[in-house]
């Protein structure tokens, strides 16, 4: 599932490319993915688009959002007068745009299109009042702080000292903070030379703030590389991201590990999710 870096990646480029379109008309062609009533946003022009987490929020100048979550294979993409320079359409699009797998489509003013795709259909759309955006969100009003914003060293510390649960688990939880999935929660516990099965609050201190600093490194480098397109990620350009060529640990099965030379990287499953590991950097 994409992850802070990716849905921040998605975020950018839509402020780019949506702030100031009007909403001409909305076609729901899957209305299990939607909420709302499309005119309720028609007419309406697009004034912000802000994240949550790994969730997406577009802004609107009538005091409606439109509350956006990918999940899996979700897909947000733009053609129109503000993408100055259409890149090719990654293969990860199937079915192009419009295709079989566009659920909704937003027709905007001077000739501008906003597409959603999703193969696997998991992802949703609701449109919702913005002033009351936090509180009628279940999923974003239980969302815990995230890096960058307000996940202090000292409120992450707090959090460790309480769990009781792998630190794996626990940096993943959403409700204890926001944004960090899979990819960079192994790529940061390797960073931070520290075994992914540790309870949370068996880490001593000077790990915690190692970690946290990897937490930000990692996420900082997905960033830099517009996010990882591991499965189905775009940006609304319609190009992939290039993390997935930079990942430290995450996908290095049978590798030797990049930084001891001597251990191999090991694959296994921790509750449920694919763990990587070199056992003699991470004990």
């Amino acid at each position: 599932m994409p992850e802070l870096p990716e849905v921040e990646s998605i975020k950018l480029q839509l402020q780019k490319f949506l702030v100031g379109h009007k909403i001409e008309k909305v076609e729901v062609k899957n209305p299990r993915l939607w909420t709302g009533d499309v005119k309720t946003i028609e007419g309406a022009k697009v004034k912000d688009v802000r994240r949550f987490a790994k969730v997406l929020s577009i802004d609107l100048d009538n005091n409606h959002s439109i509350v956006i979550h990918i999940k899996l294979t979700g897909q947000i993409l733009y053609r129109g007068p503000n993408l100055k320079e259409v890149p090719e359409l990654s293969k990860k699009v199937l079915g192009g745009i419009p295709g079989i797998h566009t659920h909704v489509i937003f027709h905007l003013d001077k000739g501008g299109v906003l597409y959603y795709n999703d193969v696997r259909r998991f992802g949703w759309l609701k449109v919702v009042h913005t002033d009351k955006l936090l509180e009628e969100n279940e999923f974003i009003s239980k969302l815990g702080p995230e890096p960058f914003k307000d996940l202090t060293l000292e409120k992450f510390k707090e959090i460790l000292k309480r769990g009781n649960r792998p630190i794996k688990v626990l940096i993943m939880d959403q409700a204890k903070m926001g944004g960090i999935g899979n990819i960079y929660a192994n790529d940061a516990l390797w960073l931070a030379k520290i075994n992914p099965e540790t309870k949370a609050k068996e880490i001593k201190e000077k790990d915690m703030e190692a970690l946290f600093d990897a937490i930000e490194s990692v996420l900082k480098e997905g960033l830099k590389y517009g996010g990882s397109s591991e499965l189905a990620y775009v940006t609304p350009n319609g190009s992939e991201g290039q993390y997935q060529r930079h990942t430290l640990s995450y996908g290095k099965e049978g590798t030797t590990c990049t930084r001891c030379k001597k251990g191999v990287f090991e694959k296994y499953f921790l509750a449920g999710r694919g763990t990587y590991i070199c056992r003699i950097c991470q004990k």
